[in-house]
């Protein structure tokens, strides 16, 4: 597909033992190559469709088979993966990955496939907004990104200190304007949670639609996948298919997850809302079979509010 071919792009030295199960899948067709000190890309071809993530690499390192997070999902849909991991918080700011961005623009990679979704989320959904001004037309699913870690532009965002630090002034530095040649960008985030308010605001585009998830505070992605949503989100925005309602549709049915409902009964237990806890109960009574709830409930109907000793009880 490009000119980055597995011998000049796979390093001669011996991996990482954590490395091991990517650079299996790429010597099929695909490399594995490092970018500097912090970074790697790993490309696997299997498809027409792509899907680009950026990952860190410490996640990857904890999950089973130790691939990237998106595989199994592209696996079933016969979706090429392109992932750029990164060791630590770098926010995929460095000299070798806008340099290896660079690289597959001169080499036209992108046009080889019909279509293509950057996706990420929080500081990896900066640099799904930031890196995808390098395949225009292609469409990118953006949960709760970042737009800049620079102090002129977020100084407001006391979160990630180090990243401060780093540059966004540089190649591919400041997301929202990096996703002017997109088709179409989709920003999902809670409106109610300042930081990540304050970052979509910047995102506001005419190509850009914005979603709510509304109470998932920084940790919208987590929600998503306990609900069963994030799949089918990202299948849909491959497909140029995500509206508003169906997102809406898609972000009802956590009210059937019990991962999730048992999530949100665990933050009202330690928030100390024990009224909170009781509406959560008798709205899960009422609609599913949950012994878990309804224990709760008569606990808290005969005054008991301390939070259950045991969190599965």
């Amino acid at each position: 597909m490009s000119d980055l071919s597995a011998q000049e792009s796979r390093p001669a030295r011996r991996l990482p033992d954590w490395l091991s199960a990517m650079d299996d899948v790429a010597e099929e067709d695909g490399y594995l190559e490092r970018l500097g000190n912090k970074h790697w890309a790993f490309f696997a071809e299997t498809g027409t469709t792509l899907v680009v993530t950026f990952e860190r690499a410490e996640a990857l390192r904890a999950r089973e088979g130790q691939m990237p997070a998106i595989w199994p999902l592209a696996q079933q849909n016969g979706w090429s993966v392109l992932t750029i991991l990164a060791e630590g918080e770098t926010f995929w700011r460095a000299p070798e990955v806008w340099g290896y961005f660079d690289r597959l623009v001169d080499d036209a990679f992108f046009d080889d496939f019909d279509q293509v979704l950057f996706y990420g989320a929080g500081a990896a959904g900066y640099a799904a907004g930031a890196y995808v001004v390098a395949a225009p037309g292609a469409r990118a699913l953006l949960i709760s990104p970042r737009a800049s870690m620079t102090p002129e532009r977020a100084g407001w965002d006391r979160r990630n200190p180090a990243a401060r630090r780093l540059d966004f002034t540089s190649r591919y530095g400041y997301a929202p304007d990096m996703t002017e040649g997109a088709e179409r960008v989709w920003l999902v985030h809670d409106p109610h949670y300042g930081p990540d308010a304050a970052h979509a605001a910047l995102f506001r585009r005419p190509w850009t639609t914005v979603l709510n998830a509304r109470h998932t505070g920084e940790n919208t992605e987590r929600f998503l996948e306990i609900a069963g949503s994030q799949d089918a989100l990202i299948l849909a925005a491959m497909e140029g298919t995500l509206t508003p309602a169906r997102f809406a549709a898609f972000w009802r049915a956590r009210r059937e997850a019990v991962p999730y409902l048992k999530l949100m009964l665990a933050k009202a237990a330690a928030a100390g809302r024990p009224g909170h806890e009781a509406m959560i109960c008798r709205s899960v009574t009422r609609r599913l079979k949950a012994p878990r709830f309804a224990r709760r409930l008569a606990a808290l109907m005969a005054g008991d509010t301390a939070p259950p000793a045991d969190p599965e009880a």
